[in-house]
């Protein structure tokens, strides 16, 4: 090695020692907190609701959406945002709309951003119409005990939990993520659709289960339609824990499928690499599962 080389990784190693003793400096004045070290400043924008509204519909990018039930039946909606991130709040034709309005100039995208926005909403106890509720990168929780005529909730990324309501129609979607629904009673179909990423149904009541998934599991408890259950799965398992429908119908690529269904069924099972096991009914509805390389186990309650 020669002595212009070797001069020049001794300077390397002198600026990364100086470095991190003025990085642990920094740190140890902040207490170690590294959301000081943000460059993006958050507020808290409040908006009181005065007018009467049938319909939710919610436009967001990367804020978390929480739902409560409001204290003094009014609605409300607290912010917690960035400056030039900010929400709208309106009510128009019988709607209560929060969209995203981004006014950060292109300068404004570079920065360090620990923060993490939150719209919450506060409303009365009641029925209402469509919840509608589209984002990019968030937590969505619905609120407990609630009716809406139809409930329609896509994210791209993160997680989604729904909990006792009533709709006559329900639809939650996300790309990669997690849906865990509870408490659900839905006159009309249940849709889950999830790309990357595990469902969770427990307790549900619905004309039809209709489930579609590349990679992750889904996992059905005491899970009732008075229909069908319709899943289909590319990698991943699935599992019924005292369910049933008229008729059953799944298929996984790689995956297997396991667990107890309520009344007896005709079984038109097939597996290519696993083992199959299940009753050998000859009465009740149609139960058709179909796996490549998982295996297929059901028991009859």
């Amino acid at each position: 090695m020669s002595k212009r080389t070797k001069t020049w990784l001794i300077i390397a190693a002198s600026l990364v020692l100086v470095g991190g003793i003025i990085f642990t400096g920094v740190m140890t004045v902040l207490k170690w907190d590294f959301t000081k070290l943000s460059t993006s400043k958050y507020y808290t924008n409040s908006y009181e609701i005065n007018q009467n509204y049938e319909n939710i519909s919610i436009i967001s990018d990367t804020a978390d959406i929480l739902f409560l039930p409001a204290k003094n039946s009014k609605s409300s909606v607290i912010c917690y945002e960035q400056k030039n991130i900010k929400h709208s709040v309106a009510v128009k034709d019988e709607t209560l709309e929060i969209e995203i309005v981004d006014n950060r100039k292109w300068y404004e995208h570079i920065g360090i951003n620990f923060g993490t926005p939150k719209i919450t909403i506060y409303i009365p106890q009641g029925e209402y119409g469509a919840l509608s509720v589209k984002s990019s990168t968030s937590n969505v929780e619905t609120p407990k005990s609630f009716k809406f005529e139809s409930i329609d909730i896509s994210v791209s990324t993160g997680d989604i939990r729904v909990e006792d309501v009533s709709a006559d129609l329900v639809c939650l979607s996300v790309s990669t993520g997690e849906i865990i629904a509870n408490g659900i009673t839905c006159e009309g179909d249940f849709k889950v659709n999830v790309s990357t990423g595990d469902a969770k149904l427990e307790d549900i009541k619905c004309k039809n289960i209709i489930s579609n998934g590349d990679t992750g599991d889904i996992s059905l408890k005491n899970v009732i339609a008075k229909e069908t259950f319709s899943i289909e799965r590319s990698a991943g398992d699935v599992k019924f824990e005292d369910c049933d429908a008229d008729e059953i119908f799944v298929k996984t690529d790689t995956g297997s499928v396991r667990g107890n269904l309520l009344t007896d069924k005709v079984f038109i099972t097939k597996s290519d690499t696993g083992y199959v096991d299940v009753p050998n009914t000859v009465t009740g509805g149609k139960c058709e599962i179909i796996t490549d390389t998982g295996n297929i186990k059901i028991d009859i309650k």
